[in-house]
């Protein structure tokens, strides 16, 4: 449907109508909430087509499972109980509950942040001249576009141009985080905000863990590009430092970018590759592999090497979260490599340029080296499922294995294979 709406010629600013291939790209990017794109967003597209991706943007953020459910309590003021199912497997609810007040809680927490962060950019934006419409409407698409974790900008240059600006950067970095925390984290902050031994497992890993790596990745881009002319290296220490966690935090996914990853440091871009393949957290307007399932592994292997079972705040972690964790991983990898391989052979991208794409369209990030808009139809092709597989097929997975959870009556006989 969005592709078909793009593809009208009052969609674009071109004569007659956008190529179908463009129009399709481009709704699969914005209803993945990843953010690539063949065509410069700011002047390609009219009013009509922005507000086109931003209507899809919306609704990927929100999840089609709970969209969907949405829709039925607007038709029919009530859902069976395979639709409860359906709306608690997309939102991660502990419990059945009342579906009709999760799902307004969920669009009310979207809507005040979304209003919240837009209005201070729309503000900035007035205060630096601009007119109220422009900044009205801009203040808005980015507003939705950094909440949703989607990487969409109605300038040409991304954020490249805003670089040193806090007022702007940094209310769109503090929305992609609170929109890649996950609807659950924040519920789980508002019933028990005060007490943080009563937090659930999943609230402290991903805290912890989301925390750790923008730590992390602030301290490396920075010391990586701190030189570097061509990204952060122009501005003083104070924009330097900004420069530098703004970058640390667009790969949770959401694909902003004030810097041109195409003059960044190999080391960079594969920090960047990493940060982006984490993704954000569970049920949450990210992407990725999710902070959850990386803190699983690394608990794993921590457990391993010291010998005992894998815990963290005094719980242990099922094994059978463990094979879990460990399929979806190894799964998502594969993907990736698999994708990388094929954008190498047919569009003759060098290993690093290839992987990062790869690894920005899985995890619904956005970013790119300047390397989309000149991709053939064979690299789209090997793009738009992987940004769908990217933004369903994780959790889908996960879901998929809970279900065949089984008590086996039986076991085989046990024998150890070499390992190493």
């Amino acid at each position: 449907m969005g592709a078909g709406l793009l593809s009208l010629p009052v969609a674009t600013t071109a004569p007659g109508s956008p190529p179908f291939e463009t129009a399709l790209f481009t709704a699969t990017s914005a209803v993945t909430v990843t953010g690539l794109a063949t065509v410069d967003t700011a002047t390609y597209w009219t009013p009509f087509g922005q507000a086109v991706i931003l209507v899809l943007i919306q609704l990927g953020g929100l999840g089609i499972m709970t969209s969907a459910s949405l829709l039925l309590l607007v038709a029919a003021r009530r859902v069976g109980l395979s639709s409860r199912l359906a709306a608690q497997t997309e939102t991660q609810s502990p419990t059945l509950g009342d579906l009709r007040r999760l799902l307004i809680a969920i669009v009310v927490f979207t809507v005040i942040a979304e209003v919240v962060v837009s209005a201070l950019i729309a503000g900035r934006l007035r205060a630096v001249g601009a007119g109220w419409g422009s900044a009205v409407w801009e203040g808005l698409f980015h507003g939705v576009s950094a909440f949703n974790n989607a990487g969409f900008s109605l300038y040409s240059d991304n954020l490249i141009g805003v670089a040193g600006d806090g007022w702007i950067l940094i209310p769109v970095a503090l929305a992609v985080i609170v929109g890649g925390l996950g609807f659950p984290v924040w519920t789980d902050l508002r019933d028990k905000g005060r007490t943080p031994a009563r937090w659930s497992l999943h609230t402290k890993l991903t805290l912890v863990t989301t925390a750790g790596l923008l730590v992390v990745g602030t301290l490396v881009i920075t010391a990586f590009e701190w030189g570097n002319q061509g990204t952060i290296g122009a501005h003083g220490t104070g924009g330097r430092l900004l420069g530098g966690f703004f970058a640390a935090v667009m790969p949770r996914t959401a694909g902003f970018n004030a810097i041109d990853y195409a003059q960044a440091s190999p080391e960079t871009l594969l920090a960047t590759d990493m940060l982006m393949f984490a993704g954000g957290g569970s049920a949450s307007t990210a992407g990725g592999l999710k902070v959850t399932t990386l803190a699983v592994l690394l608990l794993v292997v921590w457990a391993e090497i010291r010998g005992g079972e894998a815990r963290a705040f005094r719980r242990a972690i099922p094994l059978v979260s463990e094979r879990q964790a460990l399929t979806v991983a190894v799964i998502s990898l594969n993907l990736v490599v698999i994708a990388t391989l094929g954008l190498m052979a047919t569009n003759d991208l060098g290993l690093s340029t290839a992987l990062f794409e790869s690894v920005s369209a899985f995890a619904t990030v956005g970013l790119s080296a300047n390397v989309t808009p000149g991709l053939d139809l064979a690299g789209q092709a090997i793009l738009m499922p992987l940004m769908l597989i990217g933004r369903v097929g994780p959790v889908t997975l996960f879901v998929a294995l809970v279900l065949r959870e089984r008590r086996l009556l039986y076991t085989h006989p046990t024998e150890r294979p070499l390992i190493g």
